[in-house]
């Protein structure tokens, strides 16, 4: 069966997937990075999984891989195939596309940021299907935006547009690690909202998910947090409707999972701040962790209906 490599690379492992051309799901398995060792070993478990990827196409399903796929945190050069910075991988200037066609035999590969590629995955799959413009938000560990027009993901001039998580919503407020200060991300993803409950509630290994179970039994210094992180969310929001007007607002990441102990305040905060904005529909996330893989099957699958374009205009091609 014809099929594609999907990688969807995180801060402590690989998701991984044999994808088939009608969009089956034929295999899938997730590894270690081996962040611990350094980011030389991340790239070498990245490239081993996907050349253990390509053999089991050819036992499996009697061919090899014919496009790969691969989402990666950070910024990412999608032209020329490089991860240009990921902090939590320890990566600089990778040039990850080449070291990937060349493991796996000269296969063509994509490289897309992992935000901007589960945003692709919820556009033609998931929440965003259907919708024609909108804002997918994940409020993970930081906060990154995907713009969605129709069933693709706008990249912007640099390949930097969506990041809603460096909108300035507190002047003078909480450092980031952008080297901001106030940005949406350092008082609303889920590690903000975390450390916020972990001072507030005396126990420093508290979390997001321990904040959330504390505000819906009724918690009222869990609550102050959460109005807090949820004031922040919704400014930023306006700023974006603004600029935007996305029909539909999708929210996922691990504060996502929160589901309407987010949502509801959430939506009620944003109609109390707009004005002339249209006040879009804010819904979860369909896809959940899997949006980053499927995204990054959808990116294989796309570099071969490219190809597949340009061969007739090609062949036609005057000599």
């Amino acid at each position: 069966m014809r099929h594609v490599i999907a990688l969807d690379v995180g801060g402590t492992g690989t998701r991984a997937a044999l994808v088939g051309l009608d969009g089956t799901l034929l295999h899938e398995e997730r590894r270690a990075t081996a962040r611990e060792r350094g980011p030389e070993a991340v790239v070498a478990s990245v490239l081993g999984l996907a050349e253990d990827l390509r053999a089991r196409g050819r036992t499996h399903y009697g061919t090899a891989a014919l496009a790969a796929g691969v989402a990666v945190p950070g910024s990412v050069d999608t032209a020329r195939g490089v991860a240009v910075h990921a902090a939590g991988l320890g990566w600089h200037d990778v040039p990850l596309r080449d070291l990937l066609s060349r493991r796996l035999g000269g296969t063509p590969v994509a490289l897309g940021n992992d935000v901007r590629t589960g945003g692709l995955a919820e556009a033609r799959l998931g929440a965003g299907r259907g919708t024609g413009r909108f804002l997918f938000v994940s409020l993970g560990s930081r906060v990154a935006g995907a713009i969605g027009i129709d069933d693709t993901i706008e990249t912007g001039a640099h390949g930097g547009a969506g990041e809603i998580g460096h909108l300035v919503v507190r002047p003078g407020g909480p450092p980031c690690a952008c080297g901001g200060r106030g940005c949406l991300e350092a008082l609303a993803s889920a590690e903000a909202v975390g450390r916020a409950w972990a001072v507030a509630s005396g126990r420093p290994s508290a979390d997001a998910a321990d904040c959330a179970r504390a505000v819906e039994a009724g918690d009222e210094a869990a609550s102050a947090v959460w109005r807090a992180a949820v004031a922040a969310l919704a400014d930023g929001l306006l700023t974006a409707l603004t600029i935007l007007d996305p029909r539909t607002v999708v929210i996922g990441g691990g504060l996502g999972r929160a589901g309407a102990t987010l949502l509801t305040p959430l939506r009620t905060a944003l109609a109390e701040r707009v004005t002339f904005q249209k006040l879009p529909a804010i819904v979860p996330a369909a896809l959940g962790d899997t949006a980053g893989c499927l995204g990054a099957g959808l990116l294989a699958h796309d570099l071969l209906a490219t190809a597949d374009a340009v061969r007739p205009a090609v062949a036609q091609a005057p000599r």
